[in-house]
């Protein structure tokens, strides 16, 4: 990786959790060159405008975010147990204030601003949730979720499991937030099993 690289990883992996924090709208290219200690106009050759580096910042997050929870989901068995891994790794993120924040964050924030950012934050949050539909896809493959499933709904119910976790354990600090949230995913997983509880 050269300098230059160097620099901007560094600089876009402060920019998440800045944004993870403030929101995107709050990002400048000043006040990261401030927090940084760089120049603005060296920062500028890297990201030329304030919506280039917001769109640079949710393709960091992205990648974070697969690197955390996706690829090593995809690491366990197919089926059951890759739900599962997904799961326990998208909470773990949740709890330690991963990339997760800052989609969430975000969301709120452009849901009705047209525009780039808003345009990839949609097509983020539409390509994870296909994965997650085709992780279920291969559960009822292997015979361990019943075939008459819908894998889109349980994406977007997982999904909506999931942000109700991030609101009682981010906001909340609810002790009971992950013993909850745990007990409605063995809901979710109940409602679509074929076979015995894996233990």
């Amino acid at each position: 990786m050269s300098k230059g690289e160097a620099t901007r990883q560094a600089v876009l992996d402060e920019a998440v959790g800045t944004a993870a924090r403030l929101g995107l709208a709050g990002l400048t290219i000043g006040s990261l060159a401030s927090r940084l200690e760089l120049s603005k106009s060296g920062l500028f050759a890297h990201f030329k405008s304030k919506e280039s580096l917001q769109l640079q910042v949710l393709e960091r997050a992205r990648d974070l975010f697969s690197e955390e929870v996706v690829r090593p989901a995809l690491k366990a068995p197919r089926g059951e147990r890759r739900v599962r891994a997904l799961f326990e790794h998208w909470l773990r993120t949740i709890i330690h204030g991963g990339s997760e924040c800052l989609f969430v964050s975000a969301s709120a924030e452009f849901d009705d601003q047209p525009g780039p950012v808003r345009d990839q934050l949609v097509r983020d949050h539409r390509d994870f949730a296909d994965s997650v539909a085709q992780m279920f896809r291969t559960g009822i493959a292997e015979g361990e979720f019943r075939p008459d499933a819908d894998a889109e709904q349980f994406a977007h119910d997982l999904h909506a499991v999931m942000l109700g976790f991030f609101h009682a354990c981010r906001l909340l600090n609810d002790p009971k937030a992950e013993s909850r949230t745990r007990h409605a995913f063995e809901a979710l997983i109940d409602a679509v099993r074929v076979t015995p509880r894996i233990t």
